[in-house]
C-alpha cells in the first residue's frame, strides 16, 4: 500500500469518528468501562498469585538434631540431608541462632528470652527447603526417618491447608478474570459493530461505485483500533494511580510484617500494553467482522 493511500485512510477514520461522535463516545465509552474492570481483576490476580508465592516460600522444614550427636558429624548429616529426593537447599541453624531469631520475631515481648542465653534450651537444627512447596510433607517424613533427628516440625496440618487455599484463590482469579475478558470482547465488540451498522449506506454506495474490499475496509479497521486504544488510556491512568496509592499505604503499613504487594513497576507498564492490545485488537474485529456483512454485495 502507498504511504499517500495509507495517508488517506487515517484521516478518513479520524473524520469518521468525528461525524459520528456520538457513536464513537458510546464505543469508546464501552471500551473504558470494560477494561477499567478487567485491569483491576488482572492486578488484583497478579497479587494474589504474588502474595501466595511469598506464603509458600517461607515453608520450610526444620530438623532438629540429637542433643547427643557430635558437632564433627554435622557436616555427613547434612550430606544425608541434601540426598533426599525433591531437596532445594539445606541450611544449619544453630541453637543460638535459633534463640536470636526467636527473640527477634517477637519484638519487644521476646528480650524476657535474653537471660535464656547462657542456658539455651533449643537444639541445633538443619532447615531445609524441598523443590516445590507442595512437596514438604512428603520430604518432612523422610527426613524424620533419618537417624541424627530428633523431632521434624513443617507446620503440620496448617500447610496443607494454606496450598488448598492458594490454589482455590488462583483458579477462581483465573475463572474471574477470563469471564471479564470474553465479556468485554463481547460488549466492545458489539458496541463498535453499532457504529458501523449506522454507516452501512456509506459502505453499499463504495462498494457499488467500485471501490475495492480492501480500500473500504482499511478506514474502519484503522478507526476501531483507535476506539479500542482510546478507551484503554483511561483505565491505564486510572489504574497507574490508584495502584499507586495501594502500594504505598499497604507497604507501608504491612509490607514489613505480613504481605508486600507487586512493584509498581514492571506492574503497571506491562498492564497498561496488555490494556493497549486488547482495545486495539478487539476494536479491529468488531470493525471488520461489522464490515464483512455489507461488502456482500
Amino acid at each position: 500500500m502507498k504511504i499517500r493511500t495509507l495517508n488517506r485512510h487515517i484521516k478518513e477514520a479520524f473524520k469518521s469518528m468525528g461525524r459520528n461522535g456520538w457513536m464513537s463516545f458510546a464505543s469508546i465509552s464501552a471500551v473504558t468501562v470494560t477494561l477499567l474492570l478487567v485491569s483491576v481483576f488482572l492486578a488484583i490476580l497478579l497479587n494474589i498469585n504474588y502474595i501466595a508465592n511469598q506464603i509458600e516460600d517461607d515453608v520450610q522444614i526444620r530438623a532438629y538434631i540429637e542433643r547427643t550427636e557430635k558437632p564433627e558429624n554435622y557436616k555427613a548429616f547434612k550430606n544425608q540431608l541434601e540426598q533426599i529426593d525433591k531437596v532445594k537447599s539445606v541450611e544449619f541453624q544453630s541453637k543460638e541462632e535459633g534463640l536470636d531469631e526467636l527473640i527477634k520475631s517477637l519484638g519487644d515481648e521476646g528480650k524476657v528470652f535474653s537471660s535464656l542465653k547462657k542456658e539455651n534450651p533449643l537444639r541445633d537444627a538443619y532447615i531445609v527447603k524441598t523443590d516445590k512447596p507442595q512437596d514438604t510433607a512428603e520430604v518432612a517424613k523422610e527426613v524424620d526417618k533419618l537417624k541424627f533427628v530428633s523431632k521434624v516440625e513443617y507446620g503440620q496440618g496448617t500447610v496443607e491447608k494454606l496450598f488448598k487455599v492458594t490454589d482455590t484463590a488462583r483458579n477462581v482469579g483465573v475463572f474471574l478474570v477470563l469471564g471479564l475478558v470474553f465479556t468485554a470482547m463481547f460488549l466492545i465488540s458489539n458496541t463498535i459493530k453499532l457504529t458501523i451498522v449506522s454507516r452501512r449506506r456509506e459502505i453499499e454506495i463504495m462498494k457499488l461505485v467500485g471501490a475495492t474490499n480492501g480500500f473500504i475496509r482499511w478506514p474502519f479497521f484503522i478507526e476501531g483500533f483507535a476506539l479500542g486504544v482510546c478507551g484503554a488510556l483511561l483505565p491505564i491512568i486510572v489504574i497507574a494511580v490508584g495502584y499507586q496509592t495501594i502500594f504505598d499505604i499497604v507497604n507501608q503499613k504491612l509490607g514489613t510484617v505480613f504481605i508486600e504487594l507487586l512493584p509498581v513497576t514492571p506492574l503497571i507498564p506491562q498492564l497498561s500494553i496488555l490494556m493497549l492490545l486488547i482495545g486495539g485488537v478487539i476494536g479491529v474485529w468488531g470493525s471488520l467482522t461489522s464490515v464483512r456483512k455489507f461488502l456482500k454485495i
